[in-house]
């Protein structure tokens, strides 16, 4: 499961800097980071909207469009996916409302 993952983190890395005529994926970081992230609230609004209204297939297929372009802005941010993955196992040894307390402290 995770190896589509790894998969897919590499065809984005590949394609980032092809012609952007030929790959989306590459289009996009032509576009430049505003636009990319204006594409992924665009995927979450939709992702939002067909889980209220729509079946389980277009609820997955807009949750892997909305992964599809997280994974393009981290990218564009040059983050991996083990720092996300090591965040979230960091977390697991609190509670979520704890951590959002300590979020809110590390912000000022």
């Amino acid at each position: 499961m995770f190896k589509n993952l790894e998969q897919l983190i590499k065809t984005i890395k590949k394609q980032k800097n092809k012609n952007s005529k030929i790959s989306y994926t590459a289009s996009l970081f032509k576009k430049g980071k505003n636009f990319c992230i204006k594409k992924f609230m665009e995927e979450a609004r939709e992702l939002a909207a067909s889980s209220k209204y729509s079946n389980k297939k277009n609820i997955v297929h807009e949750a892997s469009d909305l992964l599809y372009h997280f994974l393009v802005l981290l990218e564009f941010k040059k983050i991996s996916i083990t720092s996300i993955m090591k965040e979230l196992k960091r977390r697991q040894r609190i509670s979520g409302i704890q951590e959002k307390k300590n979020r809110k402290k590390n912000v000022r």
